[in-house]
């Protein structure tokens, strides 16, 4: 349930410590630049991690378990733990949002912290070190950069569209979309729209809670939305902290705007995940319904109403039991499966038709 403005607690203190963690983590962040790391990675070579993500995460909930020894704590470099689940409050954490980015040596990377109540983002902050740029803000109080009140929105019609540079590399590039713009950090992306530096985001592969909550606060804060592609509303801290689908945000104007320009130029969307409830379902072949119907593990990349890859994975043992469809498109969904559950294997009968990979 909403909380009014009127009634919801003052989250001052909780601002001012989250804005002194996320500057500390920033200038922890500086530091291990300065001297040089090595980056691992997760699950593939799109998900780096180094001893500053796992440091940064260390300061900021240390910080915060000892500030809000009652709050529950989520942050992506840690172990998940279901005590959070009994708790109305929880701070969700990425201690760098965009690791990519920070390995490369690009400035577009940041910090980002969230409060979660009641499974709604009412507090954000993102700090960016490259630039010292500060985002925070509490849901109907406003958004700051820096310690001033940010501008309003455009007016459009002109919008500017942060999109993800990995995503506009592989294929946006290729949609007649007007006002794109790509860069690395979602948090970031989100926060930019918030301060009026840009109108709206959105994207064809799901993200975790961690890369949206502090940015879905500023959103909210600055009279702006969030939400999956299919219209649904995004609640915080569930049992598995990861978004099925992609997502699209913005100020209202501009966010109904690109929705009918993604429908109109039929950008692709992943959905893991997919069960008869969801919305995408319909895209499947009625023979697939009747048949997956109660399959856990099915994953379909869709655009038009009609699906452009399917792939049907045990999540226990990861063994790819069906994966069909574009070449291309498979590639694409078999990576998002992959960064959701951990590498696949190859098996089962039809795993490779229309072999992308998987």
């Amino acid at each position: 349930m909403t909380v009014s403005s009127e009634h919801r607690p003052s989250l001052a203190r909780e601002q001012a410590v989250a804005e002194g963690l996320a500057r500390e983590a920033g200038a922890l962040l500086r530091t291990h630049l300065r001297a040089g790391f090595t980056v691992e990675h997760k699950t593939s070579p799109d998900d780096p991690v180094t001893a500053a993500d796992r440091e940064a995460s260390v300061l900021i909930l240390r910080g915060l378990a000892q500030s809000f020894p009652g709050d529950g704590l989520l942050s992506e470099e840690e172990a998940d733990s279901p005590a959070r689940l009994a708790r109305e409050r929880v701070w969700i954490v990425d201690p760098i949002d965009g690791t990519r980015e920070f390995a490369s040596g690009s400035p577009d990377y940041c910090v980002s912290i969230g409060l979660a109540v009641g499974g709604e983002p009412v507090l954000g902050v993102v700090y960016a070190p490259a630039t010292d740029e500060l985002f925070s803000g509490v849901v109907g109080e406003g958004v700051t950069l820096n310690g001033e009140a940010v501008p309003p929105p455009a007016p459009g019609p002109d919008w500017r569209v942060a999109v993800s540079d990995s995503e506009y590399g592989r294929e946006l590039h290729a949609v007649p979309l007007p006002g794109m713009a790509p860069s690395g950090s979602i948090a970031l992306k989100l926060a930019r729209i918030a301060a009026a530096q840009a109108d709206a985001t959105f994207s064809m592969s799901p993200r975790s809670e961690w890369d949206l909550a502090a940015g879905h606060a500023l959103l909210r804060a600055a009279g702006g939305e969030l939400r999956r592609r299919d219209g649904r509303p995004i609640a915080y801290n569930q049992p598995r902290p990861h978004l099925e689908q992609g997502l699209i945000a913005g100020h209202p104007a501009a966010l109904a705007w690109l929705d009918a320009a993604l429908a109109e130029h039929r950008v692709p969307l992943a959905h893991l995940g997919l069960t008869p409830a969801d919305p995408a379902w319909a895209v499947l072949p009625p023979e697939d319904q009747a048949a997956l119907s109660a399959h856990p593990g099915v994953s379909v990349r869709h655009a038009g109403g009609r699906p452009l890859a399917l792939l049907v994975v045990d999540p226990q043992t990861r063994q790819v039991q069906r994966a069909e469809g574009d070449a291309f498109h498979l590639e694409r969904l078999t990576r998002d499966v992959t960064r959701a559950l951990g590498p696949l294997q190859a098996g089962g009968a039809g795993a490779g038709a229309g072999d992308a990979g998987a």
